[in-house]
C-alpha cells in the first residue's frame, strides 16, 4: 500500500464554529454566484452577507418556534435554501431538507413523519403545497422564498429583515445559543429504490468528521468555484457540494437546471463539479458522437490520446492545449470531476483522465454522511470506489472464497439511527458500532474498496454461486445498443433451476442506424440476443444469460435516478 501522507486539515466541533472560521479566514472569497433573474449573469455573495443571513434567519425562526423545532426545505437549488439550512442547525433545531420531485402525498408524509413545525419553500411548488395546506396539525408557519400576495405565507426576505433588526437591537438568543455536536439537527429521507424511505438521524459531529476526512484525501484549493449542478436534498451535494465550499474557503457556482448546464458552465467557468455517473455519460457521449461525425476529428482524438500518455511519462503535460475544444465545453478551467451515486464506467474515467480532467470516484451512503471510501487525487484507481476514509474503519463481513462479503462500516460519520424506527436502526447497526451498508465486495491488496454489487440484488445460482446483476448489466452496457438493462433470476419449476434473465431497453437512435427506422420487434430482439451471446462469451456458465427480454419504455426511476428494480 502506498504511504503518502494526508493533507492537513483543519478541525471544528461543529457548523457554526465552521461558518464563522471562514468569515474570519477568507472574508475576500464569494460564497456563492447565483442569478438573480433567470439568465441574467451571475452574482456574488459574500461570506460575511451569507454568514448575516444565517444569524438574521436563526433569529427570526427563534422568535417563533422553540428551540428544537424541525424546518423543512422544498425548493430548487438556490440562495435561500442554503440559508435556510444552516439558519436552522446552527442553532434552531433540525433541518429537514426534502426532494421537491416527490408526489405531493410522499411530501406530506415526510412532513408528518418528521414533525415539522416550519416549512420554507419556493413558489415553484406552490401547487403542492396548496394541496397539503392546513392538513398537517403541527405545521404551524409556511414561508415562502418568493414574495406572495397571501397572507397564509411569511415571507422569507421579511424575516431576514426582523433577524437583522432585532440583532441590531442586542438579541443574542440565536447567536449564542449552544449546539450540541452530537445532537440530531439534520434528518434526511432516503430514496430507496424497493421500499419506504427511512428518516435517517444525522449530527453535526458527522458531518464535520466526514469533512475533514474527505478533504484530507483530496485538495481544495481556496479559489476554487464548485459548479452545484445536483439537487441539495441529497446528503452528497448537500455535504461534499455546499458545506465542503464553505469549510475550504471556495465558492458554489449555482447551476440554473439541467437543461442551462452547458450554458451556465460556461459562464460559471467552474475548475471542480460533483456527478452521477449518467451525467458524465451525457458528455462522454455528446463529445464522441461530435468527434465520429468527422474521421478527421476522430484520428485526431486517438493520436492527441496517445502522444498525452506518452508525454505524461515524462512529466509533460499538453492536454489543455491538445484537446482545447474539449475543455470549452466545460469552461476552460475544470480540473476535477468527483463522481458518486452509482457504479462508473472505468473506461470513461480513463479518458477523462487522459483528456486532461482529473476524474475520480467515491462511494458514500446517506448513514455515512455520506462519504465511507473515496479514491484520492493523488492515489486513485479506476475501478475502485475508493480507499476507507480516515476515521473510518471499513470491513468485509462473511467473505465467501473470492473474498466477496458485505461492506459494514464504523465511525463519527455514521448516523445515530432512523427516527422513530428501532427496528430498522437495530437491522443496520450492529452492536459494536458497525454500519452494514447492504453492498458487496472486497478489499484488495492495497486496501481499495472494489463493489460488485447489492446484497438485496444477489442472484443464487443452481451451484450456490453468488451471481452479481450488476456485472453482466455493466457489461451489456458497453454495447452502444443497450440504453438500460435489469438483470434478473427467474426460477424455473419445471428444471429447477434459475434462469439469468436481461430485461433491456435498447438505444433506439443506435438501433435504427443498425437496423433501419421501425425494425420489427423480432429483428431488434435478435440484435439484443447477439449482444447478450458476446458478453457470455466474458462470464462463467453459472452467470450467463439464458434469457433475453426486449423492453419498449425506460426502466421507472426514483428521484436519484436509480432504477426501481422490483
Amino acid at each position: 500500500m502506498k504511504n503518502i501522507p494526508l493533507y492537513e486539515v483543519t478541525h471544528m466541533k461543529d457548523l457554526r464554529e465552521m461558518l464563522k472560521r471562514r468569515v474570519n479566514e477568507f472574508p475576500e472569497n464569494p460564497v456563492f454566484l447565483h442569478k438573480e433573474v433567470k439568465g441574467g449573469p451571475y452574482v456574488a455573495v459574500s461570506t460575511e452577507k451569507y454568514d448575516h443571513d444565517v444569524d438574521s434567519l436563526g433569529t427570526a425562526l427563534m422568535t417563533m418556534v422553540p428551540k428544537g423545532s424541525r424546518v423543512a426545505i422544498v425548493s430548487e437549488t438556490r440562495y435561500e435554501w442554503y440559508v435556510s439550512y444552516l439558519g436552522t442547525t446552527n442553532g434552531v433545531g433540525c433541518v429537514v431538507p426534502i426532494d421537491k420531485e416527490l408526489h405531493e402525498e410522499e411530501i406530506q408524509n415526510c412532513l408528518d413523519r418528521a414533525e415539522v413545525d416550519v416549512l420554507i419553500f419556493s413558489k415553484t411548488k406552490l401547487n403542492v403545497i396548496n394541496a397539503i395546506y392546513g392538513s398537517l396539525p403541527k405545521l404551524k408557519y409556511y414561508v415562502c422564498m418568493d414574495k406572495l400576495d397571501d397572507e397564509r405565507f411569511l415571507f422569507f426576505g421579511d424575516l431576514l429583515e426582523k433577524g437583522s433588526k432585532l440583532m441590531e437591537e442586542g438579541n443574542r438568543d440565536y447567536l449564542d445559543t449552544p449546539i450540541d455536536p452530537d445532537e440530531m439537527t439534520i434528518l434526511l429521507f432516503t430514496s430507496g429504490t424497493t421500499a419506504k424511505s427511512k428518516a435517517v438521524m444525522l449530527c453535526q459531529r458527522n458531518i464535520c468528521k466526514n469533512l475533514e476526512a474527505m478533504y484530507s484525501m483530496v485538495y481544495i484549493y481556496k479559489d476554487d468555484v464548485f459548479f452545484s449542478v445536483l439537487p441539495l436534498h441529497h446528503t452528497y451535494e448537500c455535504t461534499c457540494g455546499f458545506l465542503g465550499q464553505i469549510y475550504r474557503g471556495s465558492t458554489n457556482a449555482i447551476c440554473e437546471g439541467l437543461k442551462y448546464i452547458t450554458s451556465n458552465i460556461k459562464e460559471a467557468k467552474p475548475t471542480c463539479v460533483l456527478m452521477v455517473p449518467v451525467m458524465l455519460e451525457m458528455f462522454y457521449k455528446a463529445i464522441m458522437k461530435k468527434v465520429n461525425e468527422d474521421p478527421k476529428k476522430a484520428k485526431k482524438l486517438k493520436t492527441g490520446i496517445k502522444l498525452s500518455r506518452f508525454l505524461m511519462k515524462l512529466h509533460i503535460d499538453v492536454r489543455k492545449k491538445l484537446f482545447k475544444d474539449i475543455h470549452e465545453v466545460f469552461g476552460g478551467r475544470m480540473r476535477l470531476i468527483i463522481l458518486g451515486g452509482a457504479p462508473v464506467n472505468p473506461d470513461m474515467l480513463q479518458f477523462f483522465q487522459d483528456i486532461g480532467f482529473l476524474c475520480i470516484q467515491g462511494y458514500g451512503l446517506t448513514e455515512c454522511a455520506p462519504i465511507l471510501a473515496l479514491n484520492r487525487d493523488v492515489d486513485f484507481k479506476n475501478n475502485a470506489a475508493g480507499l476507507p476514509l480516515p476515521g473510518c474503519e471499513v470491513k468485509v463481513l462473511n467473505p465467501d472464497e473470492d473474498g466477496i462479503g458485505e461492506f459494514i462500516g464504523k465511525g463519527d460519520n455514521v448516523f445515530l439511527g432512523y427516527y422513530k424506527d428501532p427496528e430498522a436502526t437495530a437491522a443496520a447497526l450492529d452492536a459494536d458500532g458497525y454500519y452494514h451498508t447492504g453492498d458487496l465486495g472486497y478489499i484488495d491488496k492495497d486496501g481499495f474498496c472494489i463493489i460488485t454489487g447489492r446484497k438485496k440484488n444477489v442472484i443464487i445460482a443452481k451451484n450456490g454461486k453468488n451471481v452479481f446483476p450488476e456485472e453482466i448489466e455493466y457489461l451489456l452496457s458497453q454495447s452502444p445498443y443497450v440504453a438500460e438493462s435489469v438483470v434478473s433470476g427467474v426460477h424455473n419449476e419445471a428444471k429447477d433451476d434459475v434462469v439469468i434473465t436481461a430485461t433491456i431497453f435498447p438505444n433506439f437512435e443506435e438501433v435504427g442506424k443498425k437496423l433501419g427506422e421501425d425494425a420489427p420487434d423480432d429483428k431488434v430482439e435478435a440484435l439484443l440476443k447477439e449482444i447478450s451471446e458476446e458478453v457470455n462469451e466474458k462470464l462463467p456458465n453459472y452467470k450467463r444469460i439464458k434469457k433475453v427480454v426486449l423492453r419498449k419504455e425506460e426502466f421507472e426511476k426514483n428521484t436519484s435516478k436509480k432504477i426501481k428494480r422490483y
